[in-house]
């Protein structure tokens, strides 16, 4: 039999319009009871639903995490409720058969009484805004993308090679140059004259690129991609203004996180936004890389570890984290690059960047835990972390190649050949085989 945790708690299946409670009390003399009622989803059943829950005492209260429609529930009752659960749906899911809503907060209910449930990471209310807005940036961002590549497309279209020639077609010059297209200008030379600072040197090049055949059609197509681009930015900036404002008191914790490789100011409030400042729900660096799903999961059967993908954790965490990683890598003289092109010869390019993301995220979970700065190892770590090994493999394949050392320090000794008689070449050191070793070549293993 399994042991009772919750003694008075409450199951909810929700829905869009409705939201089933199932009531589990034991009370002090022993006796139980379930009780079952049925509420609307609007403000004043809700309310109705948190004075039933604080009428019972209840201590625990557990839902499943039903798109969007946890959160009305969630927010009335989260500060009513000792234990307010959110839950995984894959983790309640119902056993086949008789699914109906008061079967489903049944099953929610016993679990959760039996302590067999775990509750989701629901950060506090302002860090909720937080996200609310740097998910909408980014939201926001990958539309601007794709406005761009939509504005390319009609200038190919009409002939106009600028794309050809400047890096960024939305760039000062090319925005000048646009809109001297869609205001009419069919002239290569006005357009290529349009050109600033050193893209001026390309001038000749221009007047070939711009010359096409822009018709009606292609003007209003660019002059719409162009001021929605525009509106894009716009919205951008306030969101920007927005944040900035809210994550005044947290401007220390944002200048620690930028002291890592890679972390600029934007990519350190999306993380900030979506790990709050609060390291005491993830016990460990590895329950919040867990969480994160940047780390592999675990496959051990029979004595017998398989190889696993990486698990199922926050999209937009892990977006972030990949993105920072891939900056991180491009660094110089930095232990995230050594790290990178360590594991990319043994795992290749793409398992390295996602070891040097789980790498940054334990660094910034220990610099919010103990409020310290990133602290750079060097790109050098390693050569002096296995400094022995190095220098015994090193002098191991000297010795190989026929190369004479000094016996007192394993220094080389240089040896100036005798003119017009070439330097005598020694005769190696017997050696008794030995196992294959890494890094040695496979000539050089015993047969």
């Amino acid at each position: 039999m399994v042991d009772i945790v919750a003694r008075r708690c409450a199951g909810l299946d929700v829905h869009k319009d409705s939201v089933v409670a199932c009531l589990l009390v034991i009370e002090e003399t022993g006796e139980f009871r379930k009780e079952v009622r049925t509420f609307e989803t609007n403000t004043r059943a809700l309310e109705a639903l948190r004075k039933w829950v604080q009428s019972e005492r209840l201590t625990h209260v557990a839902m499943e995490s039903t798109g969007v429609y946890w959160k009305p529930i969630f927010n009335i009752l989260e500060s009513h409720v000792p234990n307010l659960l959110v839950v995984n749906a894959h983790h309640i899911k119902q056993v086949p058969g008789r699914k109906t809503d008061v079967k489903d907060c049944e099953w929610i209910a016993e679990l959760l009484q039996h302590g067999l449930l775990r509750g989701s990471f629901v950060p506090p209310e302002n860090v909720r805004h937080w996200r609310d807005i740097t998910r909408t940036r980014v939201r926001l961002v990958e539309e601007r993308t794709r406005c761009a590549n939509r504005l390319q497309k009609i200038l190919e279209d009409a002939n106009i090679k600028l794309g050809s020639i400047v890096s960024d077609v939305l760039g000062a010059s090319g925005r000048e140059m646009i809109r001297a297209l869609v205001a009419g200008e069919s002239d290569s030379e006005a357009l290529a004259d349009l050109a600033k600072k050193r893209l001026r040197q390309r001038i000749p090049e221009l007047r070939s690129a711009l010359r096409g055949r822009v018709n009606e059609h292609h003007r209003f197509m660019l002059g719409f991609e162009l001021d929605r681009v525009e509106q894009i930015e716009r919205d951008v900036v306030k969101l920007d203004e927005r944040l900035g404002s809210l994550m005044v008191p947290f401007e220390e914790t944002l200048r620690r996180l930028q002291t890592i490789p890679g972390v600029g100011r934007r990519t350190a409030e999306n993380r900030l936004a979506e790990i709050g400042p609060d390291m005491s729900r993830f016990p460990t660096p590895g329950h919040l890389a867990s969480w994160a799903g940047i780390c592999p999961g675990n496959n051990l059967s029979a004595g017998k570890r398989r190889r696993m993908k990486t698990t199922k954790g926050s999209p937009w965490l892990r977006r972030t984290l990949n993105e920072a990683a891939w900056g991180a890598t491009r660094s110089k003289r930095t232990y995230l690059r050594a790290l990178y092109h360590r594991i990319k010869a043994r795992r290749g390019p793409k398992r390295a960047v996602m070891a040097v993301a789980h790498s940054m995220l334990v660094a910034a979970h220990r610099m919010l835990s103990k409020n310290v700065d990133y602290a750079e190892l060097g790109d050098d770590y390693f050569d002096r972390m296995n400094r022995v090994r190095l220098v015994k493999h090193h002098l191991r394949r000297l010795r190989d190649l026929g190369v004479n050392l000094d016996e007192l320090g394993g220094v080389l000794v240089p040896r100036d050949p005798v003119e017009d008689e070439p330097a005598p070449t020694p005769a190696p050191a017997p050696r008794t085989p030995r196992a294959p070793t890494q890094g040695t070549l496979f000539r050089d293993r015993p047969r």
